[in-house]
């Protein structure tokens, strides 16, 4: 009898180890489960927060509603322009000279402004520059007087927190006299930069600026790590009339010239069709370029189009931006 009561005993044991092992296991299933899903989870927001681009505002997308010409808004100031460009979840912009033109050695006015970047919560990343003399001038003193009318603006990028500013390559000339006066007055701006950990960068802005070949050359022959370029994916006219533009140079070759100078890239739009793509530059094969190129940083909205309103421009090229993003 004694020896029937062990062996039962030691039946219901080995059960309710059975019973114990088999919800063990089951539990620990669960738990791996629930660290797999925290994992992709985790490895998601990994994913959005090392992504190599990011995107900024460039403030001519609202060149109408800040010189009060649009008809679709009241003229807005140019002092709110971080607030604006936070409304758009962006906290990146790139300033326009323009709007701020009797500013530039204004501390008060630039400190508010500072302000302001902060209490939005964003960081000025360049300052274009425009109206303040040609950089390659055929006139030696009018360039030079060109190149120290760009220094006050090197001051409020430093003072702002920029890392660049946009110049122009303009001038006088032939191809080959226009390349060795623009690279003088790069060399010359460039070392005001440099003096003040600030970078010189060209736009494909029009004329031979607007070639590839022309203004990678220029950068080959100016040779400074702070003088670089600002690819626009949109300005590769080179030449224009009444009509429009007549000469164009191919803006896929203009991008792979000019991605290995770029210290900036500028998404310039202007009219999207019914699947929200850019009529006229293919975004994914142009950040393609960018991607191939090594470059990693912002990408600048400037939607320069009239169909849309500015601030439908704006989320129309944010929108694709963030979908090619994706794609790459």
């Amino acid at each position: 009898m004694k020896k029937k009561n062990q062996q039962f005993q030691s039946k219901i044991l080995i059960m309710l180890m059975s019973i114990i092992f088999f919800f063990s296991c089951s539990s620990g299933s669960e738990s791996a489960k629930d660290d797999t899903e925290s994992d992709d989870v985790q490895l998601e927001s990994n994913v959005e927060s090392t992504s190599d681009f990011q995107i900024s505002l460039a403030q001519w997308s609202l060149h109408q509603s800040f010189f009060g010409t649009s008809s679709d808004s009241v003229k807005l100031d140019p002092m709110d322009f971080p607030s604006i460009a936070a409304g758009y979840g962006i906290k990146a912009v790139e300033l326009v000279n323009t709007f701020y033109f009797d500013k530039a050695e204004d501390i008060e006015y630039l400190t508010a402004f500072k302000q302001n970047c902060d209490d939005a919560g964003v960081t000025v990343l360049l300052i274009m520059c425009d109206a303040l003399g040609n950089l390659g001038d055929a006139n030696a003193e009018l360039r030079k007087t060109a190149v120290e009318n760009h220094y006050k603006w090197v001051d409020a990028a430093k003072f702002l927190g920029a890392h660049s500013i946009r110049v122009n390559a303009a001038g006088q000339g032939t191809a080959e006299e226009l390349a060795a006066n623009a690279a003088d007055g790069l060399t010359m701006l460039g070392k005001y930069g440099a003096s003040k950990d600030i970078n010189i960068i060209v736009e494909n802005h029009g004329g031979f600026s607007s070639n590839g070949t022309w203004l990678s050359g220029v950068m080959k022959q100016v040779g400074m790590d702070n003088v670089g370029t600002l690819p626009d994916f949109g300005n590769f006219c080179i030449e224009r009339d009444s009509t429009g533009c007549i000469k164009e140079y191919d803006r896929y070759q203009g991008m792979t010239d000019l991605m290995p100078y770029a210290k900036g890239v500028s998404a310039k739009s202007n009219e999207f069709d019914a699947d929200g793509n850019e009529l006229k530059s293919d975004f994914l094969r142009i950040m393609k370029i960018v991607k191939e190129s090594g470059y990693k940083g912002y990408i600048g909205i400037e939607y320069e189009g009239d169909q849309l309103s500015e601030d439908e421009g704006i989320k129309a090229t944010k929108k694709l931006l963030e979908k090619v993003f994706k794609k790459l």
